[in-house]
């Protein structure tokens, strides 16, 4: 049975197309078109109650959620790659540590920024002071993955998993989106560059 990947460009769900390289798995990556509502449509819908991408089908089962997408793709063929570690391991307990750090710590700071500044929110809603407060934690988080990538090649240690996926996509396009300056965290710069001159990161077009 097939593997799918529901995904839009310029997505959360791009970085998956990064994973299944990275893994080598045979799928069936399907592009929709979020704005004609694609997300919506019954054979998505029937696979992610939310109608959004990232949408995964494997074994004939439905799952969504990126952080959860990436733990089952990690923990089920990652594994004998050498991309995840071995469940239930000490370094396993780090690749979930981290990887839920990315989408909750940072991802909040990044999201309370972007609520606060971005265009597509009505100006009186937002809030300079939060906006502020959220680059202050932002800048404080990324200072605590500096201090890590200092002393290691990568997040979980020497050597590339798929939380360096996950994790350097989200600061590739968050750090832009809210225009923070990287020269700040130089191991987190040159993580990030190590991360994306790999041939998977090609496959996600940016």
């Amino acid at each position: 049975m097939t593997t799918q990947l529901y995904y839009a460009p310029m997505s959360s769900a791009v970085p998956f197309l990064w994973v299944m390289a990275e893994l080598g798995i045979d799928h069936e990556a399907i592009q929709l078109d979020l704005k004609a509502g694609d997300q919506k449509k019954p054979e998505v819908m029937a696979h992610n109650p939310m109608g959004q991408v990232p949408t995964l089908v494997d074994q004939g089962q439905g799952m969504f959620e990126s952080t959860a997408i990436t733990v089952y793709l990690g923990e089920r063929y990652g594994v004998e790659r050498g991309l995840w570690p071995m469940v239930g391991s000490a370094e396993h307990m780090v690749a979930l540590s981290w990887n839920s750090w990315f989408a909750v710590s940072l991802g909040a700071a990044m999201h309370r920024i972007m609520i606060n500044t971005g265009d597509w929110i009505p100006k009186e809603i937002q809030s300079p002071g939060q906006a502020e407060e959220g680059r202050k934690r932002f800048g404080e988080r990324m200072k605590i993955l500096d201090d890590r990538l200092a002393e290691q090649a990568y997040v979980v240690g020497e050597r590339f998993t798929l939380v360096d996926v996950y994790g350097a996509t989200s600061l590739a396009w968050g750090t832009q989106v809210i225009g923070f300056d990287m020269s700040t965290v130089p191991n987190v710069a040159a993580w990030m560059g190590r991360c994306m001159s790999r041939e998977g990161a090609k496959t996600m077009g940016f």
